[in-house]
């Protein structure tokens, strides 16, 4: 549209339908990545804002059921044709994942490759080097900003404070030709509602009325599906038994007291 992949103004042949991203969240096996990929190092979860704790909400769930997600998809309309790819109007099911290319990430994409293959879509995976995938250039089609495809993995890290990290789905950081790629929000979800909640989250000086705001931004986002999470990592350090000084600190880096280590002999 006037030049541009992936415009607001083009809405995905698919993923507009409620019924099917629903259907996709269904069949990502979260619990099966988190202990088979990540062990103790990460857990299956079904919010976007996973901490500090008094940001978690109570009211999302997830949950692996692909005969529910079959129902999904034949209830909008998308029944298996001849050779078992779900088929609408003449439209294949066919999508292109993408993320950036490690060990891990392919394993997940194989994962979830699997499941929806398994309910009649067809996936094409895509690994695109992690120095490219999370770039900024704006020439470069394959960074995740330009998200041409039709899904996409990525994992983020932010600080302690979650209003910079929720601004990722406000409506005027979508990432576009506009502004170069350069938003933060790369899914193109715009929502009335997440937008005031935002702008009311960052003057909001009550704590406990503050916490209620980003709730309700994490359960817009998960029950729209706008995003489908899957596993809240942690962070491992190895330390010698004669380091001294070091205070971890799980909002920064681990070496930020790196003034104050010393060695015991």
């Amino acid at each position: 549209m006037d030049g541009e992949r992936s415009s607001v103004k083009v809405p995905h042949p698919f993923f507009t339908d409620h019924q099917v991203r629903q259907a996709f969240a269904l069949a990502v096996d979260r619990r099966t990545i988190a202990e088979q990929l990540y062990g103790a190092t990460g857990q299956p979860t079904s919010h976007f804002l996973n901490a500090p704790r008094q940001f978690q909400s109570p009211n999302t769930r997830w949950e692996f059921d692909l005969e529910k997600a079959a129902q999904l998809l034949e209830q909008a309309g998308w029944k298996r044709g001849s050779d078992g790819i779900r088929v609408k109007g003449g439209r294949r099911m066919q999508v292109v994942f993408q993320t950036s290319a490690n060990l891990v990430r392919q394993k997940t994409q194989a994962i979830v490759q699997k499941a929806l293959e398994r309910i009649g879509i067809e996936v094409e995976l895509k690994a695109v080097p992690a120095n490219v995938f999370f770039a900024s250039d704006p020439g470069n089609p394959d960074t995740n900003a330009h998200f041409y495809a039709d899904m996409q993995m990525a994992a983020y890290y932010f600080g302690i404070d979650p209003q910079v990290w929720m601004r990722r789905f406000v409506s005027w950081e979508i990432a576009q030709k506009a502004n170069n790629w350069s938003g933060l929000n790369v899914v193109r979800w715009s929502n009335a509602e997440y937008d005031r909640l935002w702008k009311q989250a960052e003057t909001e000086l009550d704590p406990v009325k503050r916490a209620a705001l980003f709730i309700r931004m994490n359960d817009l986002l998960i029950e729209d599906v706008v995003v489908i999470p899957v596993v809240w990592r942690k962070n491992v350090y190895a330390v010698s038994h004669t380091l001294r000084g070091l205070a971890l600190n799980p909002w920064d880096s681990v070496t930020w007291d790196l003034a104050y280590w010393y060695r015991e002999s």
